[in-house]
């Protein structure tokens, strides 16, 4: 009942300056459809925080190996976004269907997959074999019923080492957005400092 979120939300995309621009200019964020991405297949952004944004595409550039393609000039492009149906993993609802899409694939797989170390000292598992499989069968077991399609997903991730010791609080937590339906991208836009100065020149 409570599915449909009723504002916009702000998102952050990380990227190579190249393709942020080209966003600007008027072409969307591409779809990510990788079978690790932790969301599994869509459009990523991060809630509210240009900084996260701008962390992980300066990331990308010190460890291509990480990305598709290796990101040289590290840059952010803003998005007003609709959530519209969303998956929200804060909600108790939502996080029980997604254990039942577990369930599900465990129930149905030859082999479970599993969610794997990135990069070498990779604590948090960043390539989650296991958690995009999760998804894509939540996906097709509501197809298979009827039930429509979310057109985004919402969830909290803790990652990065302790913020203080003997905190669950980590130093890289943020609140990821995937976007399905990339029709609820209402525009783009190039983030600003709170004394409306350029974030990024």
């Amino acid at each position: 009942m409570y599915q449909q979120l009723p504002s916009f939300v702000l998102g952050f995309h990380g990227c190579n300056r190249k393709i942020g621009e080209a966003v600007i200019a008027g072409e969307h964020v591409a779809q990510s459809v990788n079978d690790y991405d932790w969301l599994g297949e869509g459009a990523y952004f991060w809630e509210n925080s240009p900084e996260s944004a701008l962390s992980y595409a300066e990331h990308i550039k010190k460890h291509s190996k990480r990305g598709k393609g290796a990101i040289k000039d590290p840059f952010v492009v803003g998005a007003i976004i609709d959530l519209g149906l969303c998956l929200n993993l804060t909600d108790e609802g939502a996080l029980d269907e997604l254990r039942g899409a577990y369930d599900i694939l465990v129930a149905t797989s030859a082999e479970t997959p599993m969610n794997m170390p990135g990069f070498n000292g990779d604590q948090d598992n960043l390539r989650r074999h296991l958690d995009c499989a999760v998804f894509q069968t939540l996906h097709q077991a509501r197809d298979a019923v009827g039930l429509p399609d979310y057109a985004s997903i919402r969830s909290p991730f803790l990652e990065g080492p302790e913020l203080y010791p003997g905190t669950f609080f980590r130093k890289q937590t943020h609140v990821q957005l995937c976007i399905r339906d990339i029709s609820c991208i209402k525009g783009y836009f190039l983030p600003r400092n709170a004394d409306g100065s350029l974030f990024q020149l």
